[in-house]
C-alpha cells in the first residue's frame, strides 16, 4: 500500500500499527495509523517555526511522531534506520487550505459533467487526487466543499484507517450557496430535474434554511463550514463580484459553528461581500479578489484569515485556449489575477495572516507547489511563504499541536527538495521525498 523505496544502498522496513484508530468525534484530531520509526538527517532544515534554517540536522521520528532534533553528526538511536538526505533541503509536511478532491480542472469547460459522473468515477476521482497531493508534498489540506461531498468524507475515512494513501484531511462538506448561486449546479439551458439531489444539500435561500444546512452539514462530518458569499470567477450567469449570500445569511451559519467548536470560510470576490462576511464573524477567506481598501481594513480589524490563489490565474490563461474554456472564463480570469495580486500584496503589508491555499479545482493537483514562486514575487518574504504552507496554516486550522512543523509531538510528516527553496522558490515544484507519520511514501527513483 505504501509507496517504500530505497535510497542507494540503504534498505528502510517501516511496519504501521495494526488496526483501524477510533473513531473520532466531529472537532478531533485524525490519529491515524501511521506509525513509522525513523532518523533522516537533514543538509538543510527549515523547521516551519523558526526564522532561519539549519544546517546539518538529525531528525528523530519514533513512532509516528517527532522526536528531537540533534547536530547531524549524531548517531541515529539504536534500532532505528537512518535516511541520508544530507544533500537535500528538509521541511514539515506541506499544508494547502483549499483543494477539492472531489474536483479535476478539466470539468470547468463544461459544468454539466457533474450531472453524469458516476459513484465509481467518483470515488476513483478523490482516491487519485489524494495520493497526487500526499506525493506532491502535501500531507495535510483543507478540502474546502464539494458537489459530492460523501466521497470526500469517505476518502477521509479511508486515510484514517490506513486503506488509502493520502494527507490527513479536514473538509468542509457541502458548499452552503444560494439557488443558482456560484456553488449551485443550476447550468442555463439545463432543467433543475438533470441535477442529482445530492449535489444540493448546502441550497438555502434564508438564514432559517442556512442554518439547517450547516447543521445538517456538521452532523455528517464537516470539520469546519464553507459559505458562497460573492459569485464564484468560473460560475455561470454570476457576476464575480455581485454578493449572493447576505450578512444575515453568513450569520446563521457562523453560529452553528460557533456552537460545534468549528470554522467558517467564506468564498469571496466582492468588497461587499467581504465586509458582510467579515461582520458575519468568518475565520477565513478565499480568492478575495475584488476587495477595496475598506475591506481589506475590516479583515484585518476582525482578524480574518485569507487563503489566495494568486498562481491559478496564469495557469488559466495558459491552457484555457487550449481546452476551450468559454470566454466568460477567460475574461473573469483576466479580471481578477491582477486584481487579487494586488489585494494580496496589500493585505500582507498589513500582517493579516494568509495562509497556502491553491484551489485544486481550477489548478491540477499535481502542481500544488507552483504558487510559492507568485507569493515571493509579490512581495511576500521566502520564510515567511514557507511558512503559509507549515505553521500558520496549522494554526488557522487549529491543528498547530499536531502539524506544520519539525517539532516534538507533533506528527512525524516531513519532505524534502534539492536545492534552497528559500532562494529559489521553484525547487518546490519537484518535491522529491514524503515522509508521513514516520512512514516513507516516496523516495528519488
Amino acid at each position: 500500500m505504501h509507496r517504500l523505496k530505497y535510497l542507494l544502498p540503504l534498505s528502510i522496513i517501516i511496519a504501521a500499527c495494526e488496526g483501524p484508530p477510533p473513531a473520532p468525534s466531529l472537532a478531533a484530531i485524525p490519529f491515524e495509523p501511521d506509525s513509522g520509526s525513523i532518523a533522516i538527517r537533514c543538509g538543510l532544515l527549515i523547521d516551519g517555526i523558526a526564522d532561519e534554517p539549519a544546517t546539518d540536522q538529525l531528525v528523530i521520528i519514533r513512532e509516528g511522531r517527532f522526536g528531537r532534533t540533534a547536530s547531524g553528526d549524531e548517531t541515529p538511536p539504536d534500532k532505528i534506520p537512518l535516511l541520508d538526505l544530507s544533500e537535500y533541503t528538509c521541511l514539515p509536511g506541506l499544508i494547502n487550505t483549499h483543494v477539492h478532491l472531489a474536483d479535476v480542472p478539466y470539468y470547468t469547460h463544461d459544468f454539466s459533467i457533474y450531472y453524469r459522473l458516476t459513484d465509481a468515477t467518483l470515488m476513483q476521482t478523490a482516491t487519485e487526487n489524494a495520493e497526487t497531493n500526499l506525493l506532491t508534498g502535501f500531507t495535510t489540506v483543507r478540502n474546502t466543499g464539494d458537489y459530492y461531498p460523501e466521497f470526500v468524507y469517505e476518502i477521509r475515512r479511508r486515510i484514517r484507517a490506513g486503506a488509502a494513501v493520502g494527507p490527513r484531511v479536514q473538509t468542509a462538506g457541502p458548499y452552503l450557496t444560494v439557488p443558482g448561486g456560484g456553488g449551485d449546479i443550476l447550468l442555463p439551458g439545463h432543467d433543475e430535474s438533470e441535477i442529482p439531489p445530492a449535489m444540493r444539500t448546502g441550497v438555502a435561500e434564508t438564514p432559517e434554511e442556512f442554518e439547517a444546512a450547516a447543521r445538517r452539514a456538521v452532523a455528517n462530518g464537516a470539520d469546519f463550514l464553507k459559505v458562497l458569499a460573492s459569485g464564484a470567477v468560473f460560475s455561470y450567469g454570476i457576476e464575480p463580484g455581485l454578493p449572493e449570500m447576505h450578512q444575515d445569511d453568513i450569520e446563521a451559519v457562523v453560529k452553528v459553528a460557533r456552537e460545534h467548536g468549528l470554522k467558517v470560510t467564506a468564498h469571496v470576490h466582492s468588497a461587499q461581500s467581504g465586509k458582510d462576511a467579515a461582520l458575519a464573524g468568518v475565520d477565513s477567506f478565499e480568492h478575495a479578489s475584488l476587495l477595496d481598501d475598506a475591506a481589506i481594513a475590516l479583515v484585518a480589524e476582525h482578524g480574518v484569515t485569507l487563503s489566495m490563489d494568486v498562481y491559478n490565474g496564469t495557469y488559466t490563461e495558459n491552457v484555457g485556449r487550449e481546452q476551450n474554456y468559454p470566454e466568460h472564463i477567460m475574461q473573469r480570469n483576466f479580471d481578477t489575477t491582477e486584481a487579487q495580486r494586488v489585494v494580496f500584496e496589500k493585505a500582507y503589508a498589513l500582517g493579516i495572516p494568509i495562509t497556502y491555499g491553491t484551489d485544486a479545482a481550477v489548478l491540477p493537483h499535481d502542481m500544488g507547489g507552483w504558487q510559492f514562486g507568485i507569493m515571493v514575487e509579490r512581495g511576500m518574504a521566502p520564510m515567511d511563504a514557507m511558512r503559509s504552507a507549515m505553521s500558520v496554516a496549522a494554526r488557522h486550522m487549529g491543528w498547530e499541536d499536531e502539524v506544520g512543523a519539525v517539532r516534538p509531538g507533533l506528527y512525524g510528516d516531513l519532505i524534502a527538495v534539492r536545492g534552497n527553496p528559500l532562494d529559489d522558490q521553484e525547487v518546490m515544484k519537484d518535491v522529491e521525498v514524503v515522509v508521513k507519520g514516520g512512514l516513507i511514501f516516496k523516495l528519488p527513483d
